[in-house]
């Protein structure tokens, strides 16, 4: 493993001054007293992801998702620069390529699953959306939109309309395929370090869903893992990271101790919400150098101060 030192470059302001060496140092030095939360999706880019994952293990302290809710819950302490790794969607790289890279480095992680999807060539309903748009397939309620512009529009519609939009795209179009992770994969996963939890039956937005949907979504989900796994999932992510005040008290009724967001936050610790457990967005090609300031917390300080929600 190479040998990793600790970044010397100082962050650059939204001015595109330089601030001064000891902010970024300090400010280093205040948020390792808080694990950093990372959300991936995929790994696409499994060289980076590897250097990533090196850098994790030279310069950070990478811990379970137990060590988090026990630190969270009871007030268990953390080791200094603690960071947890998670996957959101249940991508087929996170068992291809993400599985044997942790395994080799010993670093444990969660994946946040889509039931649905386990066992099929389906693609998820965003990934269709930009597929089909993207091949020329027009809708009125999303006119010339670009792929990744349709997808925005239709998280924010009421899911009963998304429901209603993507079923007419389909169409005459032919159906888009997607190899998606097996039951047996999912095993395997659990078998090499990687936690499965729960990310809905069909990844809606669930502040978009009516209560009927929200129970749906989140039984169903719950139910399947239960029967593939043997035990019931325990940690939960949001869809889109869109919380809801009625999916909190589902989950709570449902025993799950923790639900992540996908704000791109490095959260006060311990959470007053173990529902509300901030995550900081990352990628598999993400550059090291900005992956250690994403790591180090002032990316995501400086991402908010700037009004990037």
């Amino acid at each position: 493993m190479a040998t990793l030192t600790r970044p010397s470059a100082p962050p650059v302001t939204r001015s595109g001054q330089s601030r001064p060496p000891r902010v970024a140092h300090l400010w280093h030095a205040w948020s390792r007293h808080r694990p950093v939360i990372l959300a991936y999706h995929d790994v696409v880019d499994p060289d980076r992801f590897a250097q990533q994952l090196d850098y994790l293990a030279a310069m950070m302290h990478p811990v379970r998702v137990e060590d988090v809710l026990r630190a969270s819950a009871h007030g268990a302490p953390l080791p200094r620069g603690a960071v947890l790794v998670t996957f959101d969607d249940g991508d087929v790289t996170i068992h291809e390529h993400a599985l044997p890279l942790l395994r080799e480095r010993g670093i444990p992680a969660v994946a946040f699953v889509v039931t649905e999807l386990i066992g099929t060539d389906r693609p998820a309903w965003f990934q269709e959306v930009r597929a089909l748009v993207g091949g020329g397939a027009v809708h009125p309620r999303l006119g010339r939109m670009a792929p990744d512009a349709a997808v925005r529009t239709l998280k924010r519609l009421p899911d009963d309309e998304r429901r209603r939009v993507l079923d007419e795209l389909r169409g005459a179009h032919a159906p888009v395929a997607r190899t998606q992770l097996s039951v047996e994969q999912l095993r395997e996963l659990e078998e090499g370090g990687i936690e499965i939890g729960s990310h809905t039956h069909s990844h809606p937005c669930l502040d978009r869903c009516s209560d009927d949907t929200i129970e749906y979504e989140l039984t169903r989900a719950h139910a399947l893992l239960e029967t593939w796994l043997g035990r019931a999932p325990r940690v939960f992510a949001y869809p889109n990271g869109n919380g809801d005040t009625r999916v909190d008290a589902l989950l709570a009724r449902m025993e799950y101790a923790a639900a992540f967001l996908f704000d791109h936050r490095i959260g006060v610790f311990p959470p007053a919400n173990m529902y509300g457990i901030s995550r900081v967005r990352v990628n598999s090609t993400t550059a090291l150098r900005r992956f250690r300031n994403i790591v180090s917390g002032l990316h995501p300080l400086m991402h908010h101060s700037i009004g990037r929600t």
